[in-house]
């Protein structure tokens, strides 16, 4: 099939790559030429495991392209995807400047009946406007799907591949059913697509994501109550996570969530829902429980040594929001630093892929930058640990413990036994536990 896939983020890049993988012909569309030379070469501008590979393969077998004009991609397309930034307004609202002018661009350059996918997450009535961008710039047949994504940065090239659920919203049974072959090698073990209206389809991604945040701040509040019950929240965590009812997935209290979906999602919920006139309390407290969760180590921190943390160094391990990416948007991170850099202290950060990010775009020469882990401990009064990349779970804690200045570890992922470190020499503080 021909597709075309208006933006090369996160979203487009990986949608686009994964579509020629499976044997489709594939067209990227950036208005960033230096950015389109670079993935024409075969370099990618995010961390993400196995995307770079991929992509060199389809571009050196010439099923996946890139440029800058829409004329190189759509005349021929079936299927267009927009997958432009949907940036939030200071209230929380959806930008929706770049997916018109997607759209727009789209209608000018078509030649034919065209099936325009909304994948951007974006807000209920978007397909609606688009398909009036549309109606006012072709005469051509064309069909406006909803087609959220669920990925998890990380494990994007896995969720694409092998999703757990493909959503289509469509008022066309041709759409509908351009969709059901183009997405059916993905789903030949069985996993369902499903078929609902547009404004349900768009309603989904930020329920889902919304549902899975709420998981989080409520076990972040749980801990907090263990704190000061004398419990121990990974305990209570196996406890409920083993009811069926509940499950075990995103119930690990720590520093609360970052990155680009969970706070942007969470936001338009809380603004989707004022527009329709409903206050949504529960969504509301959830995001508010999620920014006083990302300061809690920087607290513990203050707790042991006091509020002036001047002629302290601290080693952080870990800068981006999650394992396994790059990216530092909305990271617990930075609120920890802030706040320690706030109060006096002095830090060294390593991080296995954000180190590069988090000079350019957020903290620059504040703070220093280690190599190892290892490295980020010299001079350092007590050990952070923020990200819990899989690097950091087993580390020589004999050596971790000559390095500091203090046998304390502050874990802000629980990753580590407070029991066995006790046992150790050291001053060990968790989440909850």
């Amino acid at each position: 099939m021909r597709i075309a896939v208006i933006g090369t983020g996160y979203v487009g890049l990986v949608a686009g790559t994964c579509f020629a993988e499976s044997g489709n012909s594939v067209t990227c569309v950036d208005i960033d030429e230096k950015k389109v030379q670079r993935l024409l070469a075969g370099h990618i501008p995010i961390y993400e495991p196995g995307l770079e590979e991929i992509l060199k393969r389809n571009v050196g077998d010439g099923r996946l392209g890139f440029t800058t004009e829409y004329e190189d991609a759509i005349p021929d397309a079936e299927v267009v995807f927009i997958a432009v930034g949907t940036p939030p307004g200071e209230d929380g609202s959806a930008d929706l400047s770049y997916v018109l002018a997607a759209a727009r661009g789209i209608a000018r350059n078509m030649t034919g009946y065209l099936v325009v996918v909304d994948k951007s997450t974006v807000p209920v009535g978007t397909a609606r406007k688009v398909q009036a961008a549309l109606a006012e710039n072709t005469k051509h047949p064309f069909d406006v799907v909803s087609n959220p994504e669920f990925l998890k940065e990380g494990a994007a090239i896995d969720d694409f591949m092998k999703p757990d659920r493909v959503v289509i919203g469509s008022d066309s049974k041709q759409a509908a059913e351009l969709m059901d072959e183009l997405y059916g090698p993905f789903v030949r073990t069985g996993n369902p697509i499903i078929h609902m209206d547009v404004e349900s389809a768009e309603l989904t991604k930020y329920a889902a994501n919304a549902m899975l945040a709420t998981r989080i701040s409520f076990m972040n509040e749980i801990s907090n109550l263990c704190i000061r019950l004398g419990a121990n929240v990974d305990a209570v965590r196996r406890g409920i996570g083993s009811d069926a009812r509940i499950g075990s997935k995103f119930l690990f209290a720590g520093l609360g969530y970052g990155g680009s979906c969970f706070p942007k999602d969470v936001k338009a919920v809380v603004q989707t829902a004022a527009d329709a006139g409903y206050d949504f309390k529960i969504i509301q407290a959830v995001e508010q429980v999620n920014e006083l969760q990302k300061g809690l180590v920087a607290e513990l921190v203050k707790k042991h040594y006091g509020d002036d943390l001047t002629g302290k160094r601290f080693a952080v391990w870990g800068l981006s929001f999650k394992p396994n990416t790059d990216d530092m948007r909305e990271a617990p991170s930075l609120v920890v630093i802030r706040s320690l850099l706030d109060a006096g202290a002095k830090i060294t950060a390593f991080d296995p892929e954000a180190v590069d990010e988090c000079k350019e775009h957020y903290l620059g020469d504040e703070i220093d930058y280690a190599t190892t882990p290892m490295e980020a401990l010299e001079d350092a009064t007590a050990l952070i640990l923020i990200t819990e990349w899989n690097e950091f779970r087993r580390p020589d804690f004999d050596r971790v413990k000559e390095m500091l200045a203090d046998p304390v570890i502050f874990d802000g992922r629980n990753i580590y036994s407070r029991g066995r470190l006790e046992d150790r020499g050291y001053t060990y503080y968790g989440i909850g536990t």
